[in-house]
């Protein structure tokens, strides 16, 4: 191997850097500081054929216990925004939390992601999956994406909003190895600061209130069958509680699996699918997973017939 990067290390644990605490070791790892570090370490990583991925909080991310080959990079470093409080522009880098950019805005005055204050992710994220809640959703305010190819990491470029191709909880991120380095949205602006934060924490104590925000999870695993809720699903069958070993279908709210401490990443992938197997049997629905499954090897223990 030719001049890896100095930034760069072998073996790290990704349990570090997942919100649910699993997870193998990352071949190579690195966590670029600025958008041209992440390119360069991008363009190495192609140089040297190696495979590589993008991480950022780690949530809807299940890593599988034997970790990673190749290059994988963490985001979470990439963060900042700038915030127009006049025009409503707000742009942010990639790695900025989610709620970080709620609780920001709105002290501007600047209302539309009020919604997004408990969501445990990043803005990069929160573009990739349509992230939503509380009836909001990024589809609803995000104007364009800044993106990287993994194919031509030296070069990167916008996408349009209407370009992502948004549907509920999806986008053309998550079909593409295009790696989000930033976004813009356009919000509304002129609000009173204080009723617009107001509006944000009670958006939050709302989610923290009915979720369980004090243990490690990935938040919702399942998407919503509208006009279902996956969670009513899962408890009108008795599952809260449910465990494979230290991992447990949370009591709070059964879309959510909670890690008790010594969950392997084995022990989520098996609940997450017995879980999808009995509700299948019994509504005859196919609960599709919001969480990525990275480093699994052979099929998907996900897969219903």
């Amino acid at each position: 191997m030719r001049n890896p990067p100095a930034t760069i290390r072998s073996g790290v644990t990704l349990r570090d850097y997942t919100t649910w605490r699993v997870g193998g070791p990352a071949e190579w790892f690195a966590e670029p500081g600025t958008e041209d570090e992440l390119i360069a370490l991008a363009s190495w990583a192609v140089a040297e054929g190696l495979p590589f991925r993008c991480i950022g909080a780690g949530s809807n991310l299940l890593i599988a216990d034997t970790g990673l080959t190749g290059v994988t990079l963490c985001n979470r470093r990439l963060q900042g925004s700038v915030v127009d409080p006049t025009e409503g522009w707000v742009e942010a880098e990639a790695g900025e939390p989610i709620p970080t950019l709620a609780r920001r805005v709105a002290k501007a005055g600047l209302s539309g992601l009020e919604w997004s204050v408990g969501i445990p992710g990043t803005v990069g994220g929160a573009v990739v999956m349509n992230a939503g809640a509380q009836g909001g959703c990024t589809a609803d305010w995000l104007h364009s994406a800044r993106v990287l190819d993994p194919a031509r990491p030296a070069e990167p470029f916008t996408l349009l909003a209407s370009d992502l191709d948004f549907a509920y909880r999806h986008s053309r991120l998550q079909e593409e190895p295009l790696l989000v380095l930033a976004a813009r949205f356009r919000l509304s602006a002129g609000q009173d600061p204080a009723v617009v934060s107001a509006r944000t924490s009670a958006n939050l104590q709302s989610r923290t209130s009915s979720q369980p925000y004090q243990q490690p999870s990935c938040g919702s695993v399942f998407r919503n069958p509208e006009p279902e809720k996956a969670g009513r699903l899962i408890e009108g069958l008795g599952l809260k509680g449910l465990r494979v070993g230290e991992a447990q279908v949370s009591p709070l709210h059964a879309n959510f699996i909670v890690n008790l401490g010594g969950a392997l990443a084995s022990d989520i992938d098996r609940l997450i699918a017995l879980v999808r197997e009995q509700v299948l049997e019994a509504h005859h629905i196919a609960l599709q997973p919001e969480v990525k499954r990275l480093g699994f090897e052979g099929g998907s223990r996900w897969d219903l017939p």
